[in-house]
């Protein structure tokens, strides 16, 4: 395979979505891993001998490790070649994916979970990085929404998949994931050509963070993803009894998926015809009316009205946080455009520390005695004050360097 850099790549006006295609695969088993164990928590819980809330926090101790772990270990692997980066990263996901699925007890189910992190904390920051590498920067949009339509395709077929296979084990999707993932290996290595971007120390990468907008603007990001699995990680406790069939939540879950991918195709394309700002403002918004919304119909309508509602809530979630990846993305990418490799490191611990502090709260909001419906109170208020940052951020001025 001849190398590539990334410099070329942005000054070709030629946009082709056949070298993202494995890396969309690779992010499709990556969306498999990140929703389908909401939807298997009680089997989990019982299988593991621990409560419905612990069972959460193995999708918080994964987000929780690739927070802290993917700045570092991007750091180390910044001078590797990007092809050879992204099949290690994902060699070590699909280990700790084996390693879970064949957990015997709770501390090796969280050991694998650990190394999951490691391999997919590095996995998504190098995945975007080449994408936006390969594509001129009038099409970043769509690549951007068509590399994270991966995640967002699990949602939808992956993660109904996954269920299905899970009702008579929920180790099987992990097996799943595996599988996915060495597919996309194979491909990434055979296919994908090689390309190296410009190396740099842990200090240059959190340069950035130096930035008080930037900061802001990743805070944002935590936000929506905090918002985001508060609920969802609950999801079955909050619609399960309202809809009592097991097959009911794999349709619900099916439904989320479509929901997710039609806001991540429509904000995609436009996001390049429009301003990133007002695309995710209209997202941010939407998402907090619709917990507010979601929250009084689930706690005091009659039941029947709830559970209509409650399946508005859900879907319309879906397609509110599928819709906000790219505009965010698109916009802290250009608030820092000579280190948007950097950036989008940053955004992906951002991501992963959103999905661990949203997977705790859910889980101590329960502990502490809350309703699974009150989880749509604790996204609206996450909300409220994400907006606000959002807000903030929007009509701040670029830092003007000397």
């Amino acid at each position: 395979m001849t190398q590539t850099r990334a410099a070329g790549a942005v000054e070709g006006q030629e946009f082709s979505y056949r070298p993202l295609i494995w890396l969309a695969v690779a992010t499709f088993s990556m969306g498999i891993d990140g929703y389908v164990l909401a939807g298997l928590l009680p089997q989990i819980a019982g299988d593991l001998h621990v409560t419905a809330a612990a069972a959460g926090q193995l999708m918080s101790v994964f987000a929780f490790t690739a927070a802290l772990a993917g700045p570092v270990l991007g750091t180390l692997t910044s001078r590797w070649e990007r092809r050879t980066t992204i099949g290690l990263a994902l060699g070590v996901f699909v280990l700790g994916n084996l390693i879970v699925g064949l957990a015997q007890n709770y501390p090796m189910a969280l050991g694998g979970r650990v190394i999951a992190a490691l391999g997919g904390s590095l996995l998504n920051a190098a995945v975007i990085a080449y994408a936006l590498a390969l594509t001129p920067i009038a099409h970043h949009g769509k690549a951007l929404s068509f590399v994270l339509g991966g995640w967002m395709t699990a949602t939808a077929l992956g993660v109904p998949v996954g269920l299905v296979i899970g009702q008579s084990s929920w180790r099987f999707p992990m097996i799943m994931v595996a599988v996915v993932g060495t597919i996309a290996l194979v491909g990434i290595l055979l296919r994908l050509p090689q390309l190296h971007l410009p190396g740099g120390s842990l200090v240059e990468r959190l340069r950035p963070l130096g930035q008080p907008r930037l900061l802001a603007g990743l805070l944002v990001t935590t936000g929506i993803l905090c918002s985001s699995y508060a609920c969802f990680t609950y999801a079955t406790l909050i619609l399960g009894p309202h809809f009592h069939a097991k097959w009911a939540i794999i349709v619900i879950m099916f439904g989320y998926g479509v929901a997710s991918m039609a806001g991540n195709a429509v904000t995609g394309r436009l996001v390049d015809k429009f301003s990133a700002i007002r695309v995710l403002t209209v997202v941010l918004i939407g998402l907090l009316l619709n917990a507010v919304f979601g929250l009084v119909a689930l706690m005091f309508a009659p039941a029947a009205v709830a559970a209509v509602w409650g399946l508005i809530w859900f879907f319309s979630a879906g397609v509110g946080n599928g819709g906000g990846a790219v505009p965010q993305q698109a916009r802290l990418a250009s608030m820092a455009p000579d280190s948007a490799a950097i950036v989008m490191a940053l955004n992906g611990s951002a991501i992963s520390l959103g999905s661990a502090l949203g997977s705790g709260l859910g889980g101590v909001a329960l502990t502490a005695g809350s309703s699974p419906n009150g989880l749509l109170g604790v996204s609206a208020g996450i909300l409220v004050i994400t907006v606000v940052l959002h807000w903030i951020v929007s009509r701040s001025k670029p830092a003007v360097v000397a």
